[in-house]
């Protein structure tokens, strides 16, 4: 589904590669999540999945990057957005500025592709239930809050249906209730088909709904792996990217010689429990 070889890039005007010589294979179905300190090239490398880079950002890409089965150096950006949609930090960027309503914004994508407009009605409704944003469909996009913003740009993506949706910290604007629903969405999303990058700095929910997560650090995907024993590699410190408050309370735990050397290490709440239950049960026996 989507295959980087040899990927590097570098910047209009610059004489440094951002991303150097970069590898990356992802299943389609998959939901794959990417981390990395800030400044360690995530948001290129999500314009880059995406086509923008080079289409939009110019810029010097060396390398192959197929998306879908599309080349995407090499199609149109229209050509590429067909295939995959990309979900951008700031959701006020990705407003459009074209429409009066947030109806209105979630149908633009829709207008030009030319999709009747019957089934784009159907198609807003869906989206807007499923995000819950109906009762904001009549306002401005920009009279919405943040949080309401980022909602808005999270479903005029959903609703394009692209075979690929690339997420780069989807839910930066949003509470921690709206956090869970945007990633209970994603989780709906892949049981329909739909291949998932996620670009995320909230470790525990990555331990959630990603099958594998990615390092990304000196300008390279350095390493890579299921995403519980990726996320409480001990090197996540040294790659400036930190752990959740589970894996740092466990190896306190551990370096005490109250878990086993060998226990592996919890990411979410509910690997603690596991983990930590599990043990007692042990010394209990």
């Amino acid at each position: 589904m989507i295959q980087l070889d040899d990927v590097s890039y570098a910047y209009p005007d610059t004489d440094h590669f951002v991303l150097s010589h970069m590898n990356l294979s992802i299943p389609a179905g998959s939901v794959t999540g990417i981390v990395g300190a800030s400044g360690a090239g995530k948001t290129t490398l999500a314009k880059i999945l995406s086509g923008f880079i080079p289409h939009v950002d110019g810029g010097e890409l060396s390398g192959t990057v197929v998306v879908d089965g599309v080349t995407i150096a090499e199609a149109s950006l229209a050509d590429a957005v067909s295939h995959v949609g990309l979900v951008i930090q700031s959701p006020f960027n990705q407003i459009s500025g074209a429409k009066f309503t947030v109806r209105e914004e979630l149908a633009f994508g829709l207008e030009n592709l030319g999709v009747p407009r019957d089934e784009m009605a159907v198609r807003v409704a869906e989206v807007a239930d499923l995000l819950g944003i109906t009762g904001l469909l009549d306002r401005s996009p920009y009279a919405l809050s943040g949080g309401q913003q980022q909602l808005v740009a999270i479903a005029s993506m959903i609703i394009m249906r692209t075979p690929v949706l690339v997420m780069d910290e989807p839910t930066s604007q949003l509470d921690p209730g709206g956090t869970r629903m945007v990633f209970d969405v994603m989780s709906s999303l892949r049981d329909s088909g739909i291949t998932l990058v996620i670009f995320e700095h909230k470790l525990e929910l990555l331990r959630e709904h990603a099958d594998v997560v990615h390092v990304l650090a000196d300008h390279q995907l350095i390493a890579h792996g299921p995403s519980r024993a990726m996320l409480a590699d001990p090197r996540m410190e040294e790659w400036g990217i930190g752990s959740t408050r589970f894996t740092a309370a466990a190896s306190e735990a551990r370096t005490k010689k109250l878990l086993p050397a060998d226990v592996e290490l919890p990411v979410s709440i509910e690997d603690a429990a596991t983990v930590f239950a599990s043990f007692a049960s042990s010394k209990g026996a």
